[in-house]
């Protein structure tokens, strides 16, 4: 089991900046990837941007150029740096670990609490 730890949320102006972080309990040595997704109530939980232990990152579309991951390996911590904060961006945003096990790559999640991002108009 690898326990998730997010910090970072909280209220922000509209054009502002957060940095959300997330620390695995222990070292992760086989291929994963660390992202982070958020939800707002009523809505599926979506991507916002995830980073492979290789150095590849992929984000959603209307978080590039404004969101950037990040990640240190050596402390097993992930990073999301939110600038241009818009009030849609509004949401609980949940730290994930996906590692991938065996010769078909079986993915196992592993989730954070949730931290909670507000931006005010």
């Amino acid at each position: 089991q690898v326990q998730l730890v997010e910090s970072g949320g909280g209220l922000v102006q509209a054009g502002g900046s957060l940095r959300l972080s997330c620390a695995a309990s222990r070292s992760i040595f086989r291929a994963n990837t660390m992202g982070w997704y958020r939800q707002t109530p009523g809505k599926q939980r979506e991507l916002v941007a995830a980073a492979t232990s290789g150095g590849t990152t992929n984000y959603a579309d209307s978080m590039k150029g404004r969101f950037t991951i990040s990640r240190d390996n050596a402390k097993n911590t992930v990073y999301l740096q939110m600038n241009s904060l818009k009030p849609e961006d509004t949401a609980v945003y949940y730290c994930n670990l996906r590692l991938l096990s065996g010769a078909t790559l079986t993915p196992t999640d592993f989730w954070g609490q949730g931290t909670q991002v507000t931006v005010s108009s």
